[in-house]
């Protein structure tokens, strides 16, 4: 086999917070044979960046496209991402679970840097549904900080209101601790209604999504914070294809657990968007009590898992986040007496 033969080639990338691997794979369709380069490490900089990109050219065959493929590893990968797509380079993003479905397809079991970049490369070569990545509306990146920040400050704010009960039990409380705390909770919650005014502002700039968000929020237990939360976290559910992949990108995916004759125990996987998952619970605890048909469901679970509500709960968050997909997609309105809803 000979180089002029290759026509797939990808660098897969495996990017943390301060530097990023990236490998080279070559791979002939014809043949089903491939080759690889070794895995180099670069410095997650504009710098590091400009030399992966030589390397990769120079490595690669000149008369075949290049392609470049990576997970959305938290905010860390963007800006490579943005930088690739701004010299004219074709990009991939697939979500952390679907990458790992095709290294176990593979029977790739190490887990190293350097095994996830060929991992990612090879993906990059063979799958043939692959779409080119394309930056998402600038909004949504603007929301995601912002509703980041507003669950932030929720967390301040109940760690300072848990420390001022327990000085109000306290024997001989210390009166400055006691007024520096009430001074801080005073002052998040002016944040917290500022930044709250702040994101439905932005909301507001487009009116397109404006009307998105107001609609959905017809649905008993989802109010426009969350709806706004939900559709930030997703950038829009840019990544999103199909509503199983929804719910494994929240971390609400079930998974079961079995050893020997012990019956399987089902939990969600948790492997997923925490800030989704922590801006459902609240909405859900509401559902289940004013949403008509979320409350039958939850009835039916809670009768087979009387001791388990938190099941009942879970299946609700996960209700919520499809429903909100659904209508976002579909563009309808929500109608509560149809006999069914998206699960």
């Amino acid at each position: 086999m000979t180089l002029d033969v290759y026509f797939r080639q990808c660098v897969g990338i495996d990017i943390s917070k301060d530097k990023f691997t990236a490998c080279l794979y070559m791979y002939d369709r014809a043949s089903d044979v491939g080759c690889c380069t070794k895995s180099i490490d670069f410095a997650n900089t504009k710098s590091g960046f400009n030399q992966m990109v030589r390397w990769s050219r120079k490595e690669a065959v000149k008369s075949h496209p290049l392609t470049y493929l990576m997970e959305p590893t938290g905010v860390y990968y963007e800006r490579l991402a943005y930088h690739l797509h701004k010299i004219g380079q074709t990009v991939y993003v697939v979500l952390p679970n679907k990458a790992r479905k095709f290294c176990e397809s593979e029977g790739i079991k190490t887990k190293t840097d350097a095994m996830d970049a060929r991992c990612l490369a090879l993906m990059g070569c063979v799958s043939r549904k692959l779409k080119p990545w394309s930056p998402p509306a600038a909004i949504y990146r603007e929301l995601r900080q912002m509703t980041r920040f507003h669950a932030d400050l929720c967390q301040v704010r109940a760690s300072v209101a848990n420390r001022m009960e327990a000085l109000d039990h306290m024997e001989g409380t210390a009166k400055s601790v006691h007024k520096n705390c009430e001074k801080l909770l005073q002052e998040i919650d002016t944040l917290m209604e500022k930044n709250g005014k702040a994101i439905m502002k932005k909301v507001a700039e487009d009116k397109e999504l404006e009307a998105k968000v107001k609609r959905i929020a017809t649905v008993k237990g989802l109010r426009e914070p969350t709806i706004v939360c939900v559709i930030a976290e997703t950038e829009g559910f840019h990544y999103i294809e199909n509503r199983k992949q929804l719910v494994g990108y929240a971390g609400l995916d079930v998974k079961a657990e079995q050893s020997g004759n012990e019956d399987p125990k089902h939990r969600i996987s948790k492997k997923g968007n925490a800030n989704i998952r922590t801006a459902l619970y609240m909405p859900a605890l509401v559902a289940v009590r004013y949403n008509r048909q979320i409350k039958a469901a939850y009835g039916r679970i809670c009768q087979k898992h009387p001791n388990e509500k938190m099941i009942g709960v879970t299946a609700a968050m996960r209700r919520l986040l499809l429903l909100i997909y659904t209508l976002w997609k579909n563009g309808e309105e929500y109608d509560e007496t149809r006999g069914t809803m998206p699960l």
